[in-house]
C-alpha cells in the first residue's frame, strides 16, 4: 500500500503537538511523511506593541524546542513562518492563504491536520479559514482527508451560542509508546507548558487524551472532526 504524505498546519509552536502529536506518532510509525507547518512565530503577544527584534533569542529558542518536538515523534520536517503571533487578524487573510497554498504545493499531502475553526484564539481560526480555503476542492487537488483538531485552552475555552461546537466524529487510537512521544514533544516546549490543574499541562493532557481513548474503549486517542474526506 503507498505510504502517504501528512501535513499538519498549526498557528503557534506547540500546537501542533497538542492537537496531533500522537497521531502524527502513529502515522510516522506506520512508515507514512508527517510535515509540520507552523504559522504564528508565538512569543510577541505578550508584549503591548510587537517587537519581534528584542526577542530574538526567545524565538530562537523556540524555534529550536520546535525542531525537538518534531523530532520526537517523528516528523521529516517542520516549518516556522512568522507572521504575528494572536494578530493574525491584522495580516491579509490573501497573505496567509498563500502561504498555506505554497506549503501544499510543495509537499503535495494526502491528509491535512489543523485547528478546529471554532476556536476562541483567533490564529487558529485564521490558520484554520486559510488552510479550508487552500485545500478547496479543485479538479487537480490531491488532497484526501481533512481533520480538525482540538486544543486544550482554546477549543475548550469558547463560549458557545450559535458557533459550531466541537464535536469528535474520528479518533485515532494511540498506543502507551506513541503517547509518551506526545508528552516527551510536549517537555521540549517546557516554556509553553503550565502547571497542573491548568488545562495545557501534561497531566491534563494524558487525561484528555485518557479520556478521548475511553470514550472508544480504548486506553489513549487523539479525537478531531472531520472537515472532508474524499474516498
Amino acid at each position: 500500500m503507498r505510504m502517504k504524505k501528512i501535513l499538519t498546519i498549526a498557528a503557534h509552536p506547540d500546537d501542533e503537538i497538542l492537537g496531533c502529536g500522537a497521531t502524527m506518532a502513529k502515522l510516522a510509525e506506520a512508515g507514512n511523511e508527517v510535515h509540520i507547518l507552523i504559522m504564528a512565530e508565538g512569543l510577541t503577544s505578550r508584549q503591548v506593541k510587537r517587537d519581534r527584534e528584542s526577542k530574538n533569542t526567545e524565538l530562537s529558542e523556540l524555534a529550536l524546542s520546535a525542531e525537538r518536538a518534531s523530532k520526537a515523534i517523528g516528523a521529516l520536517s517542520i516549518e516556522l513562518s512568522d507572521f504575528p503571533d494572536n494578530r493574525m487578524d491584522g495580516v491579509e487573510l490573501l497573505d496567509i492563504i498563500k502561504k498555506v497554498e505554497s506549503k501544499i504545493e510543495l509537499i503535495q499531502p494526502d491528509i491535512l491536520f489543523t485547528h478546529f475553526p471554532g476556536d476562541l484564539n483567533i490564529d487558529h481560526r485564521i490558520t484554520a479559514e486559510a488552510v479550508i480555503t487552500a485545500a478547496r476542492p479543485l479538479p487537480d487537488q490531491k488532497i484526501k482527508e481533512i481533520y480538525f483538531f482540538e486544543v486544550p485552552s482554546s477549543t475548550d475555552y469558547q463560549i458557545y451560542s450559535d458557533r459550531l461546537s466541537f464535536q469528535p466524529n474520528v479518533y485515532y487510537q494511540i498506543s502507551q509508546s506513541q503517547m509518551d512521544q506526545k508528552l516527551k514533544a510536549l517537555e521540549c516546549y517546557h516554556t509553553e507548558m503550565r502547571e497542573f490543574p491548568h488545562v495545557r499541562s501534561i497531566d491534563a493532557v494524558r487525561a484528555l487524551s485518557i479520556y478521548r481513548g475511553a470514550s472508544i474503549g480504548y486506553l489513549f486517542a487523539e479525537a478531531f472532526m472531520l472537515g472532508r474526506m474524499i474516498r
